[in-house]
């Protein structure tokens, strides 16, 4: 009986294969569309900006790797398909007329060259699609520069694993991805085509398909060889022991010559497949395999495994100290905490100290912080916001500058365009985007300075403010530091949406609202024009607002302003940097200016310990952007950034001008990053060091501090970053008392104006500190500070204590167990006062430590609740003082001392004192003479404490009063009277405004 021939498959109707053909069209024209809308917009705005040549850079890698990639695994699929279908055998047995395999052959046979095309363009873009991603890794192999430094293993540059190896694993990874799709695809094919068959006993496999097949497989086991070669260099990142990274004494003895054995192996079983495609047998391959198999399982995997818990867990301290010794030195080169980066010293951690001793540490006892920038967004706010469309951020910033010769920290915040604050029922689309278009200003507030100290009728413990605006008259006040021009376009409370039209207004249209009685028309570069209608138009489909299309006020010369947040510009223009996540204003060279850290990271340097970045920069502190959470070994703050808050320009400048990673992105986008000459006088008086890497920092300092292998394994001299005492503000006085433990976040560092605790402790600079505690322990291990100067900028000192001093924790508990703080704190909370806990500080003063910690109250009664300073916690050793102001505060902690410490007014600086009474020399001939002249020198000691408190010099202050003391005594001595003091009473000045 004859068997029917098998048939195809159903063939689509005319109309079906129209609508198949129009839904494909439309389908591909809703993922281009889209992505060919956003590629024009950002071509705009990187020509906006001037980066043009980065976007092109990177769409040219881009593409040029889609098509490589792309090309290559779908070429190779093409191949084998190719190949297969031209090896099939002649004659193809059909089990029946419903043979399912005999009927998608004839379909294929019919339209060979549509699968042989089709199916490999498709696996081609699918590869192209994930390979294009992967563009830094290209870029950085063809612009690799040197390290200077080798790796103690294999002797290479640092530069091979940073920049060559990652590409060559790379390439590696996609040689294996397209032979194991066109091996599959070979499968496939020749099943399809009959080369390969399952029915009967073991099936069937013809001669070209054996061939084919394994060839295919020996390139495959050939790849595998090259890997084995590589994975000797990855060990070098090995995290077999979890005390260190890097290549252990198991991964050097063990698993390093068993990559090799299995090398050779592989090389022999890819040879062993190679002579089977050739001898179309299959019984030297398949021995060959289970060679391999059984090596890798024994040599690689058994062999170190025994190693390890025979010889190596039994003595580790001795058999891993090499290592350990590679990694502690990999990493402190790897996260910039080498010996000339880093000073440290021993300190005393002194309990007492005396009014002598503190005076030597004037620059930094006469510069307390009392505000706390995470603390008084909501202050600034109640005084400053003057419209509700106007605000600040969650969390101020914290800067320097030089006023009346004297280097002064503060509190310092753009007041920007919130567009949330627009009254609901003026919340159109013209008022958001065409008149509300920009801040107004910048506030500065004295950070150790505040208006009088707090009192019962809520008045007191403000901020000081000085302002730089546009008055109500439309005129610019330059406020205390010169500003030009005060409007902002630019900064962090912006989103996405708040895009902004300006500049170039048609008739009749009106202006953007700069103060009630004027307005302003934007005359700046910052933009891109939406004048013409093909712009409009895009503008229109990329934001889906018809408005922008037809409204009569968007004129020839119109701008329209997006992408305004400055660390989303700079990690526009930058793609290659990681941008910390506090960007800070700044007033340079008379603009308010945006100042953002931008860090080169890798995730490869030998040796080093890898740490998560968003874990490592994680903290208590509010409102700044956190950090992914992907692993680094390595990191530079190379470069400064700066946004201009008036028309958005964005310049980097080179920071840290020996980063070889910083020289190799610079030779991908040449031109982009300005030399540090460059960089102006202004601008360097304002950079601080970056919170994010001191971050980093110091947490890999508080485990490579430790240079002796031994220790370092065993973890007894370890530290820790203190949890944050001051944050759980839910917490109760009584709870506190009665030490319930709560989760806390890490404590943040703190930026302070201070005296330098390893140099000249007179001289004031502007540094990052934190406190280190003992690991599993809240006592104090060190202090760690670095310097922001720009004569010194990036020097690090490490203060290590080896005394019982109390960490900031103990400290806390210290404050809220003290009967007079915790009295009035629970009395407060009965009044449903809410009681806000400050940042509290440590500084290394007069050999030992001082805590100072400013509390702040929000008074339920009232509609606005607000913080104000209400009183200050200072700690010496075991005393306590809690007073209104600073002054009172640090003489309650010394009162035990052998010279009393004056008052100093709610402004840091000492109040004008009179004394109560003044000594008169008797007229009687009797010693006369010494009591005119001890009443002379009590006047002329007066005069000085006089001179002193209105100049601050807390040193000239401590000899006045000494002066003062020894003349009291003389007068004393000579009239016959007990010793004593004239006492002072304090007046305190007006408050300022």
């Amino acid at each position: 009986m004859a068997t029917r021939p098998p048939v195809g498959l159903p063939r689509l109707s005319r109309r079906s294969r129209i609508l198949l053909i129009v839904g494909a069209v439309v389908l591909v024209g809703l993922i281009t569309g889209s992505r060919l809308l956003g590629t024009y917009v950002n071509w705009l705005w990187f020509g906006e900006v001037g980066f043009r040549s980065v976007y092109g850079t990177v769409l040219a890698t881009r593409f040029g790797l889609f098509f490589a990639v792309g090309l290559l695994v779908g070429g190779l699929v093409a191949i084998n398909l190719i190949l297969a279908y031209r090896s099939r055998p002649v004659f193809v047995p059909v089990s029946g007329p419903d043979d399912p395999v005999a009927r998608y052959r004839a379909v294929v046979s019919k339209r060979m060259k549509l699968f042989a095309i089709g199916l490999p363009v498709l696996v081609g873009l699918i590869a192209g699609t994930s390979a294009q991603g992967d563009w830094r890794e290209v870029q950085l192999f063809f612009n690799a520069t040197s390290f200077g430094v080798n790796d103690p293993e294999f002797g290479h540059d640092i530069g091979f694993y940073a920049f060559q190896l990652p590409f060559y694993t790379w390439v590696l990874g996609w040689l294996f991805v397209a032979t194991a799709v066109a091996f599959v695809a070979a499968v496939v094919a020749h099943y399809l085509f009959g080369g390969i068959r399952l029915a009967g006993r073991g099936g069937q496999l013809s001669g070209p398909a054996r061939t084919h097949l394994a060839i295919v497989a020996g390139v495959f086991i050939l790849l595998k060889a090259v890997a084995y070669f590589f994975d000797r260099y990855m060990l070098l990142f090995s995290d077999r022991n979890d005390k260190f990274d890097g290549a252990s004494y198991t991964d050097l003895n063990a698993v390093l010559p068993a990559k090799l054995i299995l090398l050779f192996i592989a090389v022999f079983c890819a040879i062993a497949f190679f002579t089977g495609a050739v001898l179309r047998n299959l019984q030297l391959p398949a021995i060959a395999t289970v060679l391999l198999v059984l090596s890798s399982i024994l040599v690689g995997a058994a062999w170190p495994a025994v190693l390890e818990q025979f010889s190596v867990r039994p003595n580790a301290i001795e058999k891993e100290a090499e290592p350990i010794g590679r990694n502690i030195e990999a990493t402190r080169q790897a996260f910039g905490l080498t010996a000339d980066k880093v000073e440290s010293k021993p300190y005393a951690g002194k309990q007492n100290v005396s009014l002598d001793e503190l005076k030597n540490d004037q620059a930094t006892v006469g510069n307390v912080r009392l505000l706390d920038p995470a603390v008084i967004s909501k202050t600034f706010t109640q005084f400053q916001q003057l419209r509700p469309f106007y605000a600040f951020p969650e969390k101020l910033d914290v800067d320097r500058y030089t006023k009346d010769k004297q280097l002064q920290d503060y509190i310092v915040a753009v007041r920007e365009l919130h567009t949330a604050g627009i009254p609901q029922g003026q919340r159109d689309w013209i008022n958001q985007h065409l008149i509300y278009t920009h801040g107004n200003g910048m506030v500065f507030a004295e950070a150790s300075k505040v208006n009088s100290p707090a009192d019962e009728g809520g008045n007191g413990g403000y901020p000081v403010f000085e302002v730089a605006q546009v008055g109500q008259d439309g005129k610019v006040q330059p406020g205390p530091f010169g500003v030009e021009q005060p409007r902002t376009y630019f900064g962090e409370l912006g989103s996405p949406a708040d895009y902004a039209i300006v500049g170039g207004r048609g008739e009749g249209a009106p202006g953007e609202y700069d103060t009630d009685g004027s307005s302003y028309t934007y005359g700046g570069k910052g933009g891109v024009r939406i004048g013409g209608l093909f712009n409009k138009m895009v503008f229109a489909a990329a934001y889906g607002e018809r408005n922008i299309l037809f409204n009569s006020a968007i004129g020839d010369d119109s701008r329209i302003i997006f992408n305004r947040h400055p660390r989303d510009r700079v990690e526009a223009v930058a793609p290659w940097l990681t941008v910390d996540g506090d960007p800070y204003p700044a007033v340079v060279d008379g603009r308010i200016t945006w100042i953002v850290d931008g860090y080169t990271t890798l995730d490869n340097y030998p040796y080093a310990r890898r740490t998560a970045l968003g874990d490592a920069t994680n903290d208590s502190l509010p409102g700044v952007a956190q950090q992914p959470n992907r692993e680094i070994s390595y990191i530079r703050n190379s470069v400064k950034a700066t946004v201009d808050a008036y028309d958005g320009t964005v310049t980097l400048y080179e920071m840290d001008t020996q980063d070889p990673v910083l020289k190799a992105w610079m030779g991908v986008f040449p031109g982009t990053v300005k030399a540090n000459s460059e960089m102006s006088q202004s601008l360097k008086e304002h950079l601080r060091y970056p919170e994010d890497l001191f971050k980093v920092q110091r947490e890999m300092l508080s485990e490579y501090h430790v240079d002796n292998p031994r220790d370092f394994y065993s973890g007894v001299s370890f530290w820790d970053v203190p949890s944050d005492p001051t944050i759980d503000n839910a917490t109760t006085v009584e709870a506190q008392q009665q030490g319930v433990q709560q989760q806390r976040d890490r404590q943040p560092p703190f930026y302070v104006l201070a005296g330098d605790p390893t140099g000249d402790a007179n001289k004031v600079s502007f540094q990052l500190t934190s406190a280190l505690v003992r690991l599993n322990r809240e006592f104090m291990a060190s202090y760690v500070t670095v310097r922001s100067d720009p004569d010194n900028y990036g020097k690090m000192s490490v203060l290590t204590l080896n005394n019982e001093v109390k960490g900031p924790q103990q400290i806390q508990t210290t404050f809220l167990t003290n009967g007079e703080v915790s009295g009035e704190l629970n009395l407060l909370a009965q009044r449903q006062t809410k009681v806000v806990y400050g940042n509290l500080l440590t500084l290394p003063v007069g050999g030992g430590l001082l805590y100072v910690e400013p509390i702040y109250i929000e008074r339920a009664s009232q509609n606005t609740q607000f913080p104000q300073l209400f009183k200050v916690l200072v700690s010496f050793g075991d005393k306590v003082g809690y007073a209104p102001t600073l002054a009172e505060a640090m003489e309650e902690v010394l009162s035990g001392s052998s010279s009393q410490v004056p008052q100093t007014d709610p402004n840091g600086q000492p109040p004008t004192s009179t004394p109560s009474t003044t000594p008169t020399a008797p007229n009687d001939g009797q010693g006369g003479t010494e009591l005119q002249q001890a009443v002379r020198d009590i006047q002329a000691a007066l005069a000085r404490v006089k001179a002193a408190q209105s100049s601050g010099d807390f040193a000239e202050l401590g000899n006045a009063y000494k002066a003062l003391d020894d003349a009291t005594k003389r007068f004393n001595t000579a009239a016959g009277a007990p010793t004593t003091t004239p006492t002072t009473t304090s007046a305190s000045p007006p408050p300022t405004g």
